[in-house]
């Protein structure tokens, strides 16, 4: 649908009158009884007015379309397939200094006005209980729409078709000798989301998240022992285009070799070694060593339930030396195919990229409206995001990323600059203390690297530390030509609990000096 937004923007004061939405909504059906575009944005207005008519000082409105798609294989078989879709409203306002909220699935004007008066009550509630009133950062009233550029919208390809092609990678990679078992997926995410508020903010987007995800394992028919290898491929926002143009099945055969590798291969031994991490297992330890320990929230203890606090506090911001003086690393929120990417966050704020460590040096967090004051920021950094129309708005990882080196260093460069290493590629188990400070990651295969050349697989292996040594460690960093871009569906917080998608680019890079431990995982891997 095409939003006019003529009454609202006159109803709200914008100066952004003649920008016009170019997005469509779905189904009419899906908005229950609102049968047009000046409906719901009548609806929207009433349920504005009606929060500030209760004594909101501030209000905004997300009208929310969510479709959930997935598709499982196993050998020559179809294991499971699953679709889900939730659509309804959801009103957060101010009153008395606090934050109240309240939601429904049935976006019609007496269930809306209903929501807004609710969620009044709410904040009154809880303005007794606050110890800092909310106070939100300046924001322009941005006016617009945004979309993820796909090429195959993948809620039109066929079950068969997507079906079909995951048979077949799991068909391919069981002609291996020593292969026995293949697993593959296809989940698809699309958001349609309408932001609109109180200051003039009336933003529609349109997300569509896909993740593809393939693993071969063999075993050992005589021991029982067993190795899986799951494929690479990272998670993107895209389209249907993203799984047939991949390497997925040119890849499946080797997929299964690797696996038959990495269970023939012999237990690292334990020991202090250069550690050389591809970007298929770098993201991850971004992730939990430097996305998650800048929230805002968690440096300042309003987040510790789900995953813990941070060891970086406020106190060291633009004083801790994070990493070496090589690393710089960004977030954002405009990175092309980053699951986090888009426009506008669920505060209305224009997404942006900034330093979180700069030449190794603290110097930034993630912030919503209600938290750059808390810091002394004059703006918000854009990272308020709900998974849902019923779900509380608030802080939320961007895409976190390590800026790659000047020039073409790639992995095989690195590999000839290390005596004594290992390569670590693809994600495998991790853990992280409380604080995001102590670690322990591990990864899908791992190479010896013994004067500059690689000489053999490995396995059991697993790689320890924390935050600030390893980043400090990190003496070589690849080039822009082989950054990748890697990211997690399905990152939690909150209470309850909420889902987040996330990317993280990086090229290749090394650590000096890292503790290699044997995980002795002779009985799986």
């Amino acid at each position: 649908m095409r939003l006019s937004r003529r009454g609202f923007l006159a109803a709200t004061g914008s100066a952004l009158a003649s920008a016009q939405v170019a997005l469509r909504a779905r189904d009419a059906s899906a908005r229950g009884a609102l049968d047009s575009d000046s409906a719901l944005e009548r609806l929207v207005q009433q349920t504005l007015d009606a929060a500030r008519k209760a004594g909101a000082s501030y209000a905004d409105v997300r009208v929310v379309r969510r479709l959930d798609e997935s598709l499982s294989t196993r050998e020559a078989h179809v294991t499971s397939a699953a679709s889900s879709e939730s659509y309804g409203l959801g009103v957060r306002v101010i009153a008395g200094g606090a934050w109240g909220f309240a939601a429904t699935s049935r976006v019609l004007p007496v269930d809306a006005v209903a929501v807004a008066t609710r969620a009044v009550a709410m904040a009154r509630a809880a303005s007794h209980a606050v110890e800092r009133k909310v106070t939100l950062a300046p924001e322009p009233p941005h006016v617009g729409a945004w979309r993820t550029p796909l090429e195959v919208d993948p809620f039109k390809v066929g079950i068969d078709e997507k079906a079909a092609f995951l048979l077949a990678l799991d068909a391919e990679a069981l002609r291996v000798p020593g292969v026995k078992f293949c697993e593959s997926s296809f989940h698809a995410v699309r958001e349609w989301k309408l932001v609109a508020s109180t200051d003039g903010a009336w933003v529609e987007q349109e997300l569509t998240r896909v993740r593809p995800s393939f693993s071969a394992t063999a075993i050992d028919a005589t021991t029982g022992d067993f190795a899986e290898r799951e494929h690479d491929i990272p998670a993107l926002q895209a389209g249907w285009e993203h799984v047939t143009r991949s390497t997925l099945l040119a890849d499946a055969r080797r997929t299964g070799e690797e696996a038959v590798e990495k269970l023939r291969a012999p237990s690292v031994t334990p020991r202090r070694c250069d550690l050389i991490l591809a970007p298929s297992n770098l993201w991850l330890t971004i992730h939990e060593s430097v996305g998650h320990p800048t929230e805002l929230d968690r440096a300042l203890g309003y987040e510790a339930n789900y995953a813990g606090t941070s060891f970086a506090t406020v106190d060291k911001l633009g004083k801790l030396e994070y990493a070496a003086p090589a690393v710089t690393l960004f977030a954002d929120k405009t990175t092309p195919g980053g699951l986090a990417t888009c426009a506008w966050d669920d505060d209305g704020v224009a997404t942006s990229r900034w330093n979180l460590v700069e030449r190794g040096r603290f110097v930034g967090y993630q912030t919503t409206r209600e938290q750059a004051g808390w810091i002394g920021e004059a703006r918000s950094r854009g990272t308020s995001y709900a998974q849902d129309y019923k779900s509380f708005p608030f802080q939320r990882m961007p895409n976190v990323s390590l800026e790659p080196a000047p020039g073409d260093r790639g992995l095989k460069e690195i590999v000839a600059a290390t005596d004594d290493g290992i390569v670590v590629v693809g994600r495998g188990s991790w853990s992280i203390d409380h604080q995001r400070h102590n670690f322990q990651f591990g990864g899908q295969l791992f190479y010896e690297v013994k004067r500059g050349k690689i000489t053999r697989a490995l396995r059991d292996v697993a790689y320890q530390s924390n935050s600030v040594e390893f980043w400090r460690s990190c003496d070589l960093i690849g080039g822009a030509r082989e950054v990748e871009l890697h990211g997690s569906f399905y990152d939690g917080k909150g209470e309850p609990g909420q889902v987040n998608a996330v990317s993280h680019g990086c090229p290749p890079a090394r650590f000096r000096g890292v503790n290699i431990l044997a995980t002795d995982t002779r009985r799986g891997g």
